[in-house]
């Protein structure tokens, strides 16, 4: 069982369009951010051997590495997801959330913090719909939990949301 670790500011979501910046980036997160591990794009084994090598980075670099999908029996600091593929996951649990009622979710399944999104355009959903600030800060505002602004994010775009804090994919890669 992992203790609970708190709410990170800032976290760094991998993808196979930045695997290649994975320990340039990570090696320049602030100490308490994370790295939510997806490569999905990887069979089994090699999924998991990159994990391991990027798990023993984020150890020495005191940075969280949390998963998302299939990943029983790693070692990982929580679980990154939709609020019902949390589960009983240990550790620290981040769920994505796009409207209030997957808000409400998160909740519901004791997620310590939300990832919401889409803010802004990004390039992993080009032409998709978003939130925009205004209605991001709106959810925000009614969320029982602490919510992390994902979806296009920069630094600066980050600072002008008063929330918990940011992730990205490509903004910090």
């Amino acid at each position: 069982m992992h203790r609970c670790h708190p709410v990170p500011r800032t976290i760094l979501l991998s993808d196979a369009r930045n695997d290649d910046r994975l320990e340039s980036a990570i090696s320049r997160l602030p100490r308490g951010s994370a790295l939510v591990f997806r490569h999905y794009h990887l069979p089994p084994a090699a999924r998991r051997a990159r994990f391991e090598a990027l798990r023993r980075l984020c150890k020495r670099r005191g940075v969280l590495i949390l998963t998302a999908g299939e990943a029983r029996g790693w070692r990982s600091d929580g679980q990154y997801g939709a609020p019902m593929s949390l589960g009983r996951a240990s550790g620290l649990r981040l769920a994505t959330a796009h409207s209030l009622a997957e808000i409400g979710a998160a909740a519901r399944a004791r997620a310590a913090a939300i990832l919401l999104s889409p803010v802004f355009p990004t390039r992993s959903h080009p032409g998709a719909a978003v939130l925009g600030p205004l209605r991001f800060l709106n959810l925000a505002r009614r969320s029982p939990l602490p919510i992390i602004a994902l979806g296009g994010m920069t630094k600066a775009r980050a600072g002008r949301l008063p929330v918990w804090g940011w992730a990205a994919i490509d903004g910090l890669a």
